[in-house]
């Protein structure tokens, strides 16, 4: 008899331990990870609420500088465009007394709804001259974005320096209607 208790106490333990390896394995495990994702996928998405709260409370800010961007776009017409582009650079040198040198125009074709027009804009002059030409240039109605400022001296005191940029303006192909 005793070994008969022996016998049900040892298949009642190794039925328990199935159990336990089974529910552990095959329940518990799986559980966790679906719960950790279902966390993971919830902080996710109040993140994104989150952003998108602030995106809509800065609205009329985002608004109105993509329509300051899109008036100040370059045209689509490329002869246009550069013309503009060269006339803005000019009035530019004029006002601040810097000398252009050259400027090298290229036209970069990124998408369909926009042109890039890259330039490569060389002016000298005295510190003073070439730091109001490049603040003309950076405060400037031309949607430009200054990518490359080089800043060179001809002599050895420093006077007479070469400023090189390269400037990307922006060409709106597709001009949404204005409300």
């Amino acid at each position: 008899m005793k070994i008969k208790n022996r016998q049900d106490l040892l298949v009642m333990l190794t039925v328990g331990v199935v159990a336990l390896y089974v529910g552990v394995n095959f329940i518990l495990t799986p559980l966790g990870g679906w719960w950790s994702s279902r966390q993971a996928e919830i902080k996710t998405l109040r993140d994104q609420v989150k952003n998108g709260n602030g995106l809509l409370a800065r609205e009329s800010v985002i608004r109105s500088n993509w329509d300051n961007k899109r008036n100040n776009a370059l045209p689509a017409n490329t002869s246009l465009a550069e013309q503009q582009l060269l006339k803005s650079f000019t009035s530019w040198s004029e006002d601040s007394g810097a000398q252009l040198t050259s400027i090298t125009p290229q036209w970069k074709n990124d998408s369909t709804n926009y042109m890039t027009l890259g330039c490569r804009v060389e002016a000298s002059g005295s510190l003073g001259t070439l730091s109001r030409f490049l603040y003309d240039v950076e405060r400037g109605p031309v949607a430009l974005r200054l990518d490359t400022v080089e800043l060179d001296s001809h002599d050895n005191l420093g006077q007479q320096l070469t400023l090189g940029l390269e400037v990307n303006g922006l060409a709106l192909l597709q001009q949404p209607e204005k409300k």
